[in-house]
C-alpha cells in the first residue's frame, strides 16, 4: 500500500491524498471546493494530533523533510486552513466577501 504519512499517523492516511497539498493556492482551492462537513470531519481529526505532528517534525531537520514528514507539514498546513471555517464561518468562504479572493506570492518554508 503507498502511503503518504509517517506510520505513525496512519490514522490520518485517509486524509492525505485531499489534504497533503504543498502551496497555498492548492490547499485554498481544495477549502473553497470542500463542503463544510467534509472540512470539520478532517479538522476534528487533525486537530487533537496536532500537538503530536508538531512534536514528530521538530526532531527532524525541516530544511532535509523526508516526503512522509513533508506530507505531514503540508497536512498540518491544511488543517490551518480550514480551522475558521470549521470553527467559527461553518463555511469554506469568508463571509460577507462575496467573490472577492486573494494570492498568497510567498509560502512558508520548511
Amino acid at each position: 500500500m503507498n502511503t503518504l504519512l509517517p506510520a505513525e499517523f496512519a490514522d490520518l492516511e485517509p486524509f492525505a491524498a485531499k489534504w497533503c497539498l504543498a502551496t497555498e493556492p492548492e490547499r485554498y482551492g481544495t477549502r473553497l471546493a470542500s463542503t463544510t462537513e467534509e472540512m470539520q470531519v478532517f479538522y476534528d481529526a487533525v486537530t487533537p494530533r496536532a500537538e503530536a505532528a508538531m512534536a514528530y517534525l521538530s526532531e527532524l531537520p525541516y530544511d532535509a523533510l523526508p516526503d512522509d514528514a513533508l506530507n505531514l507539514l503540508y497536512l498540518l498546513y491544511s488543517m490551518i486552513q480550514a480551522s475558521f471555517p470549521a470553527e467559527i464561518w461553518r463555511q469554506p468562504r469568508v463571509p460577507d466577501t462575496g467573490a472577492t479572493s486573494f494570492d498568497c506570492f510567498i509560502e512558508p518554508v520548511p
